[in-house]
């Protein structure tokens, strides 16, 4: 950072490679080095790595994550190994995502290509006050003994595949990281070069909350210019994961690749499905299937030739003694969390790529309990309902949510997409069209009544609705429409009641059902008027379709 510059006579980083708790018997530091990898391999530095010409700062560079748990339960207090070998640790104050605290930096490369305004997660900053929050974070972390660095990389796709640098003050971190995205070998990192997009994560340090455009203690940066992210305020490990699935999300349709917030599993025949769904709604529960391969539960790119794979237990509460994780425990926080790398799914398909999707399967948890547990969409219904996004918040996957509350959340992931929605959309639509995709939408939430009146519907239920879909047996099912969305719905599934397949029959009270229904319909007419608009596909005919193909009454 350039006040830290000013600091040393402008003589430039002093940086020492390894562990500073580790000293030879004449007292010199041994650099500790990843399990695999040479002493010649480049240790990166930021602007500046140290606060005084007198003062070393230490890079951790790709540790191992048994280093990494080293470090962790050395250093940082709250973290400790559970019965099953985890390392369990507190992510701090914020427990969830903090999007009301994202800031996005408006400038001339971003003005006309980003989405902006009503609806859209995209909240300006400008340069000015990026590098304000930069230089704060930069500057704390060059205060501290030591910085962990990883090096690795996004997308399994090897043609599109970006560098990105994580640069952060906690082992917890670096292991969710290393965890998260894909780890290259001592060849690739000889050769890593430039990252193509960097992270400062001074998350442990809060922002100045009277700089201009802050409105906490907490701020996630993102310039799409300078290819960085900044992180202060917060410690929540999902902000570096999302932020880096934003940066996809404008990179990827660049090169005509769609980004999707979607699970993705292949049977055994080769046949690929994705999982459209916010969180809770059950991508990974579903996409995470014993008798299909798992290609990912989270994030993906749909290119020309098929799908690739974009991509430490959190907040859990445990017995003192015994260590055992108490999952019902909701003390710290409804949001507990689990990373570990995909290879320790037994059916994980490694490389994770596949061919083109079959099934595009949308989920929403309807808190209302109007919607089908299962309906058969044409493609302007499957775009209808992916640009709508609907489902319902569940408790503590943000801050401040306690129980399940209806709201659309555009492509199934506002909170992470940059472009406007309908160009997202317009991709799909003319992906799936050319692969010949069919649409689902599957309802994950209530049945009988809304939330507090009506029951959850049973997983088994929903699994085997998921199953009939994979076999290609649901296509062939009976259909009848249904009123207000003119759903196709099956009248009979194998295994399961067929008074549950329309919502109408499960509802005591029929009036309270209409509604309702009409109430959700209305709430849908009201979201899309955002969208009205906008122009999708090249000849805009496909806009009429998409608005016909909405709920009318």
């Amino acid at each position: 950072s350039a006040s830290l510059a000013s600091l040393t006579r402008e003589s430039g980083p002093k940086v020492v490679r390894g562990d500073p708790a580790e000293k030879k018997a004449d007292g010199s530091t041994t650099p500790a080095y990843a399990h695999g990898q040479h002493q010649s391999i480049f240790s990166p530095a930021l602007g500046a790595v140290s606060d005084s010409s007198l003062k070393f700062t230490h890079v951790l560079y790709n540790l191992s994550p048994a280093e990494l748990y080293e470090q962790a339960i050395k250093y940082e207090k709250g973290s400790f190994i559970t019965s099953n070998g985890a390392l369990a640790t507190l992510s701090g104050a914020k427990t969830g995502r903090a999007p009301r605290d994202k800031r996005v930096v408006r400038d001339s490369t971003t003005e006309d290509e980003l989405w902006w305004g009503k609806g859209s997660p995209n909240i300006e900053m400008d340069e000015h006050t990026f590098m304000v929050n930069r230089e704060r974070a930069v500057d704390y972390l060059n205060s501290l003994e030591k910085v962990f660095v990883n090096d690795q990389f996004l997308n399994w796709d090897p043609e599109n595949r970006i560098k990105v640098r994580i640069v952060s003050a906690r082992a917890y971190h670096s292991l969710f990281m290393h965890n998260m995205c894909i780890r290259p070998t001592p060849e690739e990192l000889e050769s890593f070069g430039t990252p193509d997009f960097t992270i400062c994560n001074a998350g442990q340090f809060p922002c100045n909350r009277y700089t201009h455009y802050m409105t906490s203690s907490t701020s996630v940066d993102l310039n799409l210019s300078r290819r960085e992210m900044v992180i202060l305020g917060t410690q929540y490990a999902g902000e570096m994961k999302k932020g880096l699935f934003s940066v996809m999300h404008y990179l990827m349709p660049k090169r005509r690749i769609l980004s999707l917030h979607s699970g993705c599993n292949m049977g055994k025949d080769g046949d690929v499905a994705l999982f459209f769904g916010l969180s809770g709604t059950g991508k990974t529960t579903l996409s995470t299937d014993h008798n299909r391969y798992l290609i990912g539960d989270d994030e993906h790119c749909w290119t020309e030739t098929g799908v690739s794979n974009i991509e430490v237990l959190e907040n859990v509460v445990f017995d003192e003694h015994t260590r055992e994780v108490d999952y019902s425990d909701k003390s710290v926080t409804e949001n507990t969390r689990a990373a570990y790398p995909i290879e320790f799914i037994p059916n994980a398909k490694i490389p994770c790529v596949g061919p083109h999707p079959k099934n595009v399967i949308l989920l929403a948890c309807d808190a209302f309990g109007v919607l089908p547990p299962v309906s058969k969409l044409n493609l302007a219904q499957t775009m209808y309902h992916f640009i709508s996004g609907y489902t319902a918040l569940v408790a503590g996957t943000e801050d401040g949510i306690k129980e399940p509350t209806a709201t659309f959340s555009a492509c199934f992931g506002a909170a992470f997409i940059m472009l406007h929605p309908t160009k997202y959309a317009a991709m799909l639509a003319e992906k799936m069209k050319r692969q010949g995709a069919t649409g689902w939408l599957v309802n994950t939430g209530w049945s009988g009544g809304s939330y507090g009146v009506g029951n959850r519907i049973k997983l088994a239920y929903t699994r085997k609705i998921i199953d009939a879909i994979h076999s290609g047996s649901l296509l062939e099912a009976n259909y009848k429409k249904t009123d207000i969305f003119g759903f196709e719905i099956p009248t009979e599934i194998e295994g399961i009641p067929s008074e549950i397949l329309d919502p109408v029959n499960s509802w005591s009270d029929k009036k309270a059902h209409k509604e309702t229904l009409l109430k959700l319909g209305g709430l849908f007419k009201k979201n899309f008027e955002t969208f009205a608009n906008h122009k999708i596909g090249v000849d805009g005919k496909l806009t009429e379709e998409i608005l016909a193909a909405g709920p009318i009454f």
